[in-house]
């Protein structure tokens, strides 16, 4: 008997690959794509004001006035992600700031009269003992955030007219320079009219946040995790780049150069950038505000996090203080009326998630920064203040609407 085998037969057909969409595609980048996002609304509104403005939203020194006049929403975003990010809400810190202010303009003044670098030092201590009391009742005796911070907001707006009274003038010089001097430009002189310090600056920025990308971005691959498209890497390397040296390059053009509290809010970029990024109180932090319970479970102090978390707030609500006190040149009791609302609306407009868990201190800073400029190209404009805040709400409500949307999409691909 013979058999036939048929040596012919077509191999089986392998199943269409699945498509992918577009929002799966974006999805896969997880929080990157979210900050693209706001990173790019940044762009557009800055573009837009500048049109509306007939170019004098970026001129030299309209773009050092916006750092200096919104860096206390830069300095309060920055601890208020941290604490949204582990599912709580801080609304003390304006108060806290015209609190700590007051302190630290009596200290500077007769009869006390210390020297204005020991008054900071005092102010600083003060709001860290401030943050420390509110951990307290929120950490170890169960009460929940956004009820000690509101008694908080009551008790130290208080305090402030007690201490304060109406206004406390005439500060040192040196001290008012924190928000309103520069760096000296004298130590590298000009290029042209450029200020070369702040030009060096810039391209040390530049090169610090290229290198530190490609570092992390090494590490992703080394550990065979997941990394963005070589493309869209680069492209977001350029972008930052392109945005960084053109900024700097306006800013050399300004009457002082670098602003002095542009390089304070940096360096507690880098700082809390780094503790949310790479630390074990950082990673604690995030599993906290994802699931408290799980957290508690895998062995984090859930207690002594929420403690250090409000400490941490209140110290940089003590910076803040020092920040606006300087820039009045005085003390002024209503100092800080909607800081906490600034602040709040910054962070979740910067991707900070509603739910805790979700945040970041560089979509906290872009958050601040879109405050900022629709207040400056607002104010440009003339338009009213009532319309201002009116303005800033519906952008606060939209920005939050959009990532809830964004979520229930991801949801249902």
């Amino acid at each position: 008997m013979s058999t036939t085998t048929d040596v012919n037969v077509p191999s089986p057909t392998p199943p269409d690959a699945p498509r992918v969409s577009l929002g799966q595609r974006l999805q896969g980048l997880g929080g990157n794509a979210r900050q693209y996002g706001i990173f790019g609304a940044l762009v557009v509104i800055v573009l837009l004001f500048q049109v509306l403005t007939d170019g004098k939203l970026l001129l030299a020194n309209n773009l050092a006035a916006l750092f200096q006049q919104n860096a206390y929403v830069m300095i309060l975003a920055i601890g208020m992600v941290m604490v949204i990010v582990a599912g709580h809400i801080d609304l003390s810190v304006g108060s806290v700031v015209a609190f700590v202010g007051g302190i630290v303009a009596v200290t500077m003044r007769d009869p006390i009269g210390l020297p204005w670098t020991t008054a900071v030092l005092v102010g600083l201590a003060v709001g860290a003992l401030v943050g420390a009391w509110q951990g307290f009742w929120v950490a170890y005796v169960g009460i929940p955030a956004f009820i000690v911070t509101l008694a908080g907001m009551l008790v130290f707006r208080g305090l402030a007219l007690v201490v304060v009274g109406e206004t406390l003038a005439g500060l040192p010089p040196a001290f008012i320079r924190i928000a309103k001097g520069y760096l000296p430009s004298e130590l590298l002189g000009y290029v042209g009219n450029m200020d070369a310090l702040t030009l060096l600056i810039g391209a040390i920025t530049v090169g610090a946040i290229v290198l530190t990308q490609v570092r992390a971005r090494r590490a992703l691959r080394r550990h065979d995790l997941h990394v963005e498209a070589a493309g869209l890497f680069l492209a977001k390397i350029a972008m930052i780049a392109v945005g960084i040296g053109v900024l700097t390059v306006i800013l050399s053009f300004s009457a002082g150069g670098t602003p002095i509290v542009l390089v304070i809010v940096g360096v507690l970029v880098v700082v809390y950038s780094f503790l949310m990024g790479r630390t074990v109180f950082g990673r604690h932090i995030y599993a906290i505000g994802g699931n408290r319970q799980a957290a508690a479970l895998s062995g984090v102090s859930t207690r002594k996090v929420d403690f250090w978390i409000f400490v941490n707030i209140g110290f940089l609500a003590g910076v803040a203080a020092v920040v606006t006190t300087a820039r009045a040149g005085a003390a002024i009791a209503a100092a800080g009326q909607g800081y906490e609302l600034d602040a709040i609306a910054a962070c979740f407009i910067g991707g900070a998630a509603v739910t805790g868990g979700i945040g970041r201190i560089s979509g906290a800073i872009i958050g601040a920064l879109i405050m900022g400029v629709l207040n400056m190209g607002l104010s440009i404009m003339s338009v009213d203040p009532s319309w201002q805040m009116a303005i800033k709400g519906m952008v606060l409500l939209l920005a939050v609407a959009f990532d809830l949307l964004n979520k229930r999409r991801a949801g249902t691909q």
